[in-house]
């Protein structure tokens, strides 16, 4: 038996459990990143999350996996081609550390796919690409100024 010390249920939402976010573009940053061991032990994978900024879903985390150390090297030619998008996403070319990668906003392409392990829909990251920033509008021309004190045609 453990002690709750006196845990009110009814002051916490209930967990409904997780659901994926739609497929859709979405702002997000890069909140951390660790290199794990593949279970089997034939290689190692970047495990990047993220989570996003903005819109319905602020404050949701997603996971991509960027097997980066395999055996097979297609596997590793996708996951590298996918680093180089995240990279050139957040304009960090040239990472020493994955930790430079952190904290610099980024568009992120979300799918859903089915968990290989469960079944069940998971979140999948589809492409990384740098925020697409409108350019400001430009400045409204001067205004002509009178001419030896005449106005000009439009300003009578």
């Amino acid at each position: 038996m453990a002690s709750l010390n006196g845990f009110d249920a009814s002051s916490v939402e209930p967990d409904t459990g997780f659901v994926p976010i739609p497929p859709d573009r979405y702002v997000a940053v890069v909140t951390s990143t660790e290199m794990r061991p593949i279970r089997n032990g034939s290689g190692e994978f970047l495990l990047v999350e993220l989570q996003i900024l903005e819109g319905p879903y602020k404050g949701r985390r997603v996971w991509d996996r960027l097997t980066l150390k395999h055996q097979n090297s297609q596997t590793v030619e996708i996951a590298r081609s996918q680093l180089s998008a995240l990279c050139r996403a957040v304009g960090v070319l040239k990472p020493a550390d994955s930790s430079q990668l952190h904290d610099i906003p980024l568009q992120i392409t979300v799918a859903i796919r089915e968990r290989s392990d469960t079944g069940e829909p998971a979140n999948v990251v589809r492409r990384y690409a740098a925020i697409e920033r409108t350019a400001p509008p430009p400045a409204p021309a001067p205004r002509a100024s009178a001419r030896n004190g005449q106005k000009a045609p439009w300003e009578r």
